[in-house]
């Protein structure tokens, strides 16, 4: 079933038929009509709270519009919760789901404003305003609607070794950097400790430049020219990574069928039709 995600597929019912597998398939399904509808009323939904949120920041717009976005922040946050509860109540594995990255992301969609009822007292203002910011992150719930997402997700899982050993590798100089220029310029120049040196040393490897902290002496002008010969030379190293990676997963997912018209057999993996004559594809069943 084309319409089904492999998130769908990994926490799918175990029972084919009920209304669990129907809501099941409303709910995590994309490939009709029912489950296309839920999909954009529930992308109108997080687009709605989104500017809500958004717009409630706004001093003038909170003292004339205060009461209606409480009003609507709660109606978002009630369907938002249902709808938590339903994907709860339709997958085979409850615990999984809430564990996983969607389920997390659907809890961190509801979890701010009923938290805020708790914390309401006047010795918690400033809580519940950061619980109230937290509703941005309910444009996290919109990421498994782009298809392409997953292909990113999967990427990002496969360089995670590559990019783990990268930033190993900028740590460790950041660190030998961070000491040496705590040893040559000292606290009487603003390198106060090895920790504000390191800061010091990411600012200036990643070309930032805050200008914060500067070295006064002519050997740590020389070793901060170092660093930022050795920040230019590193800056594209992840990019390279990921891309490399990138380009791999796209390869995989190439759809080799021949054309039965001009023989071409390299094409989108979702191609229905040939990308030079436009003939349909034929797949082998076998």
């Amino acid at each position: 079933m084309h319409g089904r995600s492999p998130f769908a597929d990994q926490f799918g019912p175990a029972l084919q038929g009920g209304w669990r597998a129907r809501w099941f398939h409303i709910i995590f399904g994309h490939d009709d009509a029912a489950g296309r509808r839920f999909d954009v009323l529930l992308i109108i939904a997080i687009l709605g709270s989104i500017a809500v949120a958004i717009f409630d920041t706004v001093a003038q717009a909170h003292v004339r519009y205060g009461t209606i976005f409480y009003a609507l922040e709660w109606a978002f946050t009630l369907l938002f919760t249902l709808e938590y509860a339903m994907r709860i109540m339709v997958v085979a594995r409850p615990w999984r789901y809430m564990r996983s990255f969607f389920g997390m992301v659907d809890l961190l969609a509801v979890l701010p404003t009923w938290i805020s009822l708790i914390a309401a007292g006047s010795q918690y203002l400033l809580v519940v305003r950061a619980l109230r910011i937290l509703r941005i992150f309910r444009i996290l719930k919109l990421t498994r609607y782009v298809g392409e997402a997953d292909m990113l997700w999967y990427t990002l899982l496969r360089a995670r070794r590559k990019v783990l050993v990268f930033f190993s590798a900028i740590l460790t100089l950041v660190l030998i950097f961070g000491a040496l220029m705590y040893l040559i310029e000292g606290p009487e120049d603003g390198f106060t400790s090895i920790p504000t040196s390191m800061y010091w040393a990411i600012v200036t490897m990643t070309t930032v430049g805050f200008g914060d902290i500067t070295p006064k002496t002519a050997l740590g002008k020389l070793l901060t020219s170092l660093i930022i010969l050795i920040g230019y030379s590193i800056i594209a190293v992840p990019t390279g990574i990921f891309t490399a990676e990138l380009a791999a997963s796209m390869r995989a997912r190439r759809k080799h069928v021949p054309c039965p018209h001009c023989g071409q057999i390299d094409h989108e993996g979702d191609a229905s039709y040939c990308r030079l004559c436009g003939t349909p594809l034929v797949e082998n069943e076998d």
